[in-house]
């Protein structure tokens, strides 16, 4: 646990621009996004994956990502969770028997501009 990053961003060791805290669940931009509005909704409680965490740590990712699609704009957007090294997760947090079975992603993230990613920020927060 002590090495992980998500935990650090929790701990605030590891600055992010947070769309959203309560007592269970953080939501930020990704610093290395995907495309615009790429963000992360995580449950504070340490867990490496799903089934790590209890239900009630759970209960408000949805609807914060929710929240945040609207924010964004998105109309058309993915809401991903992987769980182990060869469903690619890189950092612990769709069954995938192997590396041939199940879904297959590319994760093509893209260089940075931080006043652009913070001025987006700050638009896609006063939002929230």
């Amino acid at each position: 646990m002590a090495a992980c990053i998500f935990c650090k961003i929790i701990k605030g060791e590891i600055p992010c621009l947070k769309l959203f805290e309560s007592d269970r669940t953080l939501a930020f931009l990704d610093i290395g996004p995907l495309s615009r509005g790429h963000a992360l909704v995580i449950p504070k409680y340490h867990g490496a994956k799903l089934t790590d965490i209890p239900d009630e740590h759970l209960n408000e990712i949805l609807p914060v990502a929710k929240k945040i699609v609207n924010a964004t704009g998105a109309t058309d957007y993915n809401i991903l969770q992987n769980n182990g090294r060869i469903a690619h997760q890189v950092v612990d947090h769709i069954p995938k028997p192997n590396e041939k079975e199940g879904l297959g992603i590319g994760w093509p993230s893209q260089e940075v501009n931080m006043d652009v990613l913070k001025k987006y920020f700050e638009e896609v927060k006063s939002k929230m």
